[in-house]
This record gives C-alpha cells, structure tokens and sequence, in this order.
C-alpha cells in the first residue's frame, strides 16, 4: 500500500503558505510506515515545529494505470478524512536547499486516517470538512475549492504510478494549517459526523 499526497490542492492554502497555484498536481509520497496506530501521536524529535494539515482521502478500490479521467470515479468507493503531519522548520530547511520533502512529511505517524464511508453518502463536489484543535475550529474546508478534484488526482497520478487495491491519496489541506503543541486534541469532522480524534504527546 502506497500513500500518495495532494500539495497545495486548495488556492488559500498555497498562499498562506507564499507559495504559487500549481498548473498540474503536487504530488509526494508517504510510506505505509507513516500511518499512525491508534489515536496518540508523538511529536519527533527532530522538529520543533510540527503542523497538523487537514485531508480529504480517497482509497483505491480497483487498480490501474493511465486512468481517463471520465472513468476515474470507478477506481474509488469510499472517503475519510486524514491529517498530513508535517514537520515545517524541517520542510522549510529541505526547501531551501532543493531537496525532497520526504523526511519531513513520510516520518512514523505522520499520517493519520479515519475509517471509510461509502462515497455515495455524500456530495463529494461540496464535500464540508472540519478541524478543532482544544475544541477551536482550525480549519473549514469544502472540496468544491479544490484546484483538481479526486477524478483528476487520479487521472494525474496513474500516468506516473501503477494505482493498486488499498492505496491512499491524500487530497490536499485547506488553509488554516498550524502547530500542534503537547496535550492539545484533534477532532476532524466530516459534515457533522467526528472521524478523527487524537491526542498530542
């Protein structure tokens, strides 16, 4: 199972963070490593400066490579919401000197994921999603400000990786992206149903 992640996917999002509306996906990878087990996660110590980044998720249910994206929709059956951690100071460092992001996005935990609704159950071009963090809301995304949407993230990533049964695609955060700090606590909404609910350490 391969993680593969949306950057900069919502236009507020690239801004706050000074960088320019992409023309075609950003795409980087997470290793099956990084799914965090159970609701604890623990802030490494190489970063100071860790971000929670809120998700939209969409597992692959039918495998394939350079899918159209007029049958895309077939290749997904469920959704859930996840949260990209990401340790800034360490991205902004890699950056800077034109390397990957991979250390400080693909790191043990780093990725957290819900459990999976059907997708039927929900419009998925106006998809609300929510973060609180200490029962604040953080972050308010909806998919209809996504820059490309599910069925071109797959069109998009199919010619470059062979999609498999059970792979993840992260895709992308909304603005309002922030530091976590020890013992604060996460609640991710999807609509008004809570799917994520973890605790810092």
């Amino acid at each position: 199972m391969k993680i593969i992640c949306i950057g900069r996917n919502y236009s507020e999002h690239a801004k706050e963070l000074g960088n320019e509306i992409p023309e075609k996906p950003v795409i980087f990878m997470k290793p099956d490593t990084a799914v965090l087990k159970g609701n604890d996660f623990y802030i490494p110590e190489f970063s100071n400066d860790v971000h929670y980044e809120l998700e939209v998720v969409v597992k692959i249910s039918k495998g394939g490579k350079y899918i159209q994206k007029e049958v895309a929709h077939k290749h997904y059956e469920e959704i859930s919401l996840g949260i990209d951690f990401t340790a800034r100071d360490l991205q902004s460092e890699l950056k800077s000197k034109g390397l990957p992001w991979e250390l400080a996005k693909g790191f043990d935990g780093s990725a957290v994921v819900g459990n999976f609704f059907k997708k039927e159950d929900y419009d998925l071009q106006g998809l609300q999603f929510s973060l609180l963090k200490n029962k604040e809301e953080v972050q308010d995304g909806n998919t209809k400000d996504m820059i490309f949407s599910f069925d071109d993230i797959i069109a998009f990533a199919s010619q470059y990786f062979t999609l498999r049964v059970g792979d993840l695609i992260f895709t992308g955060t909304p603005k309002g992206v922030g530091k976590v700090n020890e013992n604060d606590v996460l609640e991710a909404y999807l609509k008004d149903d809570k799917i994520l609910d973890i605790r810092i350490l």
